[in-house]
């Protein structure tokens, strides 16, 4: 028998499809989540709002796994804004930037992968709970997913700089 959905959990729920569809623009519009457009900015802070929300979610009744990846999540997300003001990293500031957002946007859809399955369809769920075989192979693929992503972000970027770069003995 599937849980019932609260009202915050239909909010929180909406908040993080949102933030998802934002990401998403951004990934397709800029191979990247872009802070300083609208899709990043709604991003960020739908992502802030999505992991706030989910401290009033909790089937165990306490403090749960998906909390402590919403903090994770957080903490790229925070990582992901200072690290561009980091001048000592140099070159990096722009990969560890970008794998942090895009390491954010990986633990989103962690929690989601394992409620969605456990839940739909109503009164027939596709998996009894997360140690269900059907969501560790989802979240394999998503894992597969975000390394291969990030991998190709980090071409792009590389590719990007280079031919933006200004040669040394310009004047």
């Amino acid at each position: 028998m599937p849980h019932p959905i609260s009202a915050l959990g239909a909010a929180h729920t909406a908040v993080s499809l949102v933030t998802f569809a934002a990401g998403l623009v951004s990934y397709v519009r800029y191979k990247t989540i872009e802070r300083h457009t609208g899709a990043g900015r709604l991003y960020l802070l739908g992502m802030l709002v999505s992991v706030l929300t989910s401290f009033g979610l909790s089937s165990t009744g306490g403090f749960n796994a998906g909390h402590a990846l919403g903090i994770l999540a957080l903490l790229a997300t925070f990582g992901g804004l200072v690290v561009p003001a980091l001048d000592f990293l140099g070159r990096a500031r722009l990969y560890l930037s970008a794998l942090a957002f895009a390491f954010s946007f990986f633990l989103l859809l962690v929690p989601g992968i394992n409620e969605t399955l456990t839940r739909l369809p109503v009164g027939r769920p596709l998996a009894s709970g997360p140690d269900s075989p059907l969501v560790r192979v989802s979240l394999a693929v998503w894992l597969g997913i975000f390394v291969i992503g990030a991998l190709v972000q980090c071409l792009w970027l590389r590719s990007t700089r280079s031919r933006t770069a200004v040669p040394v003995d310009a004047p």
